[in-house]
């Protein structure tokens, strides 16, 4: 996506590699959106802190940062015993995998670079071929988003209203994003539309994170408190939701995003508006048979308790947390949710648009191996 920093104008992807000093490089997403740093990620450990830590976020970002972390996880190691390399690619593995439970991306991703790694006869060709398959996840992730765009921006017509919840943007995605493809496709045809972005409480990723790109990109939109969805549906205000995923299931078609989710899926199915999850391929997890199987990350109360923001002095400028709730009460922070099949008007994928209970019977077509 192209980025305006004081009246210049560049274009960044979310997550990059730095060969040289086997880094991998980040968009610091908790500054957006009042500062634009890119970071340098030294070590596997520090990378799966990033994602843990939501330095990166977002299915298609946190599987790229992954699968370059297990690449720089295997480039560091400096013996020569195969026996001892696999152990500690199989030990950066599992920390990688555990930084982020619920998201499948970061495992599916990570098994694609094991598979390449698997046909290198030594320790070096199994480290170059790392670092090759995980340039080629980052690609490809930015493939898909530009064909879930060109597949999707159909559904948005000139004067549409569109809802989104979260972040399923560029930010999310090594470019172009899931959710916001469709729009960014539709803006590049000549459409002229207007885009709603629940503030998504409580990490605020539509207020800090969407709405940033969204100003970026120029796209007419407005932050909503989440639950004002309903009041401006019940109005006639809202045409179409286009939401992303952080785990959809091939077999059943139920999809985990942000929490909050399911319940504007309820919402737009009470006043009879089209729900729309738009994902990538490496979203979709072949497993699993039922939603209540999915991991669903417990995060801290402080999210709830609080809020982060900018505190500008006088003379300073910083972030600062905010304590907003009850000084002795504590908090519950499920950070997913999962929405049912039958709320599902469309998955828009970048092999096309498949009712939910359609994915299995097209599981070669996307991309099922097995």
């Amino acid at each position: 996506m192209n980025v305006t920093l004081r009246g210049r104008t560049q274009h960044f992807r979310t997550v990059t590699f730095d060969a040289a000093r086997n880094s991998v490089l980040l968009i610091e997403q908790r500054l957006l959106p009042h500062e634009f740093r890119v970071v340098a990620m030294r070590d596997f450990r520090e990378t799966a802190g990033a994602i843990r830590d939501m330095i990166v976020r977002g299915a298609g970002a946190i599987g790229a940062t992954a699968a370059y972390g297990l690449a720089q996880g295997a480039r560091a190691f400096r013996g020569k015993d195969p026996e001892k390399f696999s152990a500690h690619v199989e030990n950066v593995f599992q920390v990688l995998k555990s930084a982020r439970p619920t998201a499948v991306d970061p495992v599916n991703a990570m098994k694609d670079v094991l598979r390449e790694m698997a046909r290198g006869e030594t320790i070096a060709e199994k480290q170059s071929l790392a670092l090759a398959a995980a340039e080629e996840f980052a690609n490809e992730d930015a493939r898909h988003c530009e064909a879930i765009g060109r597949h999707g921006q159909k559904l948005i017509r000139s004067g549409s209203r569109v809802l989104t919840h979260c972040n399923a943007g560029w930010l999310a995605f090594v470019d172009v994003g899931s959710a916001t493809a469709p729009m960014y496709a539709a803006q590049a045809a000549g459409k002229k539309f207007h885009v709603w972005c629940d503030e998504t409480r409580p990490r605020s990723q539509g207020a800090t994170l969407t709405a940033w790109e969204l100003a970026q990109q120029k796209i007419s939109h407005q932050i909503i408190a989440d639950n004002a969805a309903g009041h401006l549906m019940q109005r006639g205000k809202i045409d179409l939701v286009i939401v992303g995923s952080d785990r959809t299931l091939g077999r059943t078609g139920e999809v985990t995003n942000k929490i909050g989710t399911y319940t504007k899926a309820v919402l737009a199915a009470r006043h009879k508006i089209p729900f729309y999850v738009a994902i990538p391929l490496s979203t979709i997890d072949w497993n699993l048979k039922s939603g209540f199987e999915i991991p669903i990350e417990e995060r801290s109360e402080s999210e709830v308790l609080g809020a982060w923001g900018v505190v500008e002095h006088p003379k300073s400028f910083g972030r600062a947390y905010v304590r907003v709730a009850n000084p002795a009460s504590g908090a519950c922070n499920p950070g997913f949710d999962v929405t049912p099949a039958e709320l599902i008007t469309g998955i828009i994928t970048p092999a096309g648009i498949f009712k939910p209970g359609e994915l299995w019977k097209h599981r070669r077509k996307l991309g099922f191996s097995n």
